[in-house]
């Protein structure tokens, strides 16, 4: 299975909260997974900003950024592209969706053409999920 991850998803694996076994699981058994470019910013301002809101102690925040950049080159790191860029800006319109939203889609549908095999996307946001099963792909959880 090729998983796709955006940052709601990929937070999972870092930090305990609901979805993480699912996540950890999904991340052991896939065949292959990517996701963005910009998901490395998004995640290190969400470790971050769990910090700062006090759900993270200092140890556990120190763990997640670790483990989390220790683990950056094993993801596809899709590019962010003007091409991609000008696909997130139809997507967004299409399915009203925020802009990381519509580059996450962008970037798992281009995914799934560049394989021609099918991407999963994985996600815990609902808007994003919504557009990318209307775009006819699979949507995890």
């Amino acid at each position: 299975m090729n998983l796709y991850f955006d940052t709601s998803a990929l937070i999972k694996r870092y930090v305990n909260e609901a979805g993480s076994t699912d996540v950890r699981e999904w991340i052991r058994s896939a065949d292959d997974k990517a996701t963005t470019l910009v998901t490395r910013a998004e995640m290190s301002a969400t470790i971050n900003r769990l910090l700062r809101m006090r759900h993270l102690s200092q140890e556990d925040y120190g763990d997640a950024l670790e483990q989390f950049r220790a683990d950056w080159m094993d993801y596809h790191r899709l590019p962010i592209t003007e091409t991609l860029v000008a696909r997130a800006d139809a997507l967004a319109c299409e399915h009203n969706l925020g802009g990381y939203d519509a580059i996450h889609l962008a970037a798992a549908l281009t995914w799934q053409e560049l394989l021609e095999l099918p991407v999963t996307v994985v996600t815990y946001d609902r808007e994003l999920a919504e557009a990318a099963r209307t775009s006819g792909m699979v949507v995890l959880p």
